[in-house]
């Protein structure tokens, strides 16, 4: 099997190349992948401040929620 050398530069230049017409082509990509980065720091926002609660019995939850 043969391989290819390519230096750092052309690499660089290819990847910027690649990104730059995905986000071109499929903008959506980029919204959801921000979505998703917005969604998880929510998320572990939520578990910190619940780890600095009491703990309530799932009878309570279950009535609460009724």
């Amino acid at each position: 099997m043969s391989t290819i050398s390519i230096d750092d530069g052309k690499l660089r230049s290819l990847l910027k190349e690649a990104l730059i017409e995905v986000l071109e082509e499929k903008p959506e990509l980029l919204r959801d992948m921000l979505a998703e980065a917005i969604e998880e720091i929510g998320l572990t926002q939520a578990i910190r401040e619940g780890e600095d609660t009491a703990v309530v019995s799932r009878d309570t939850i279950l009535k609460a929620l009724e």
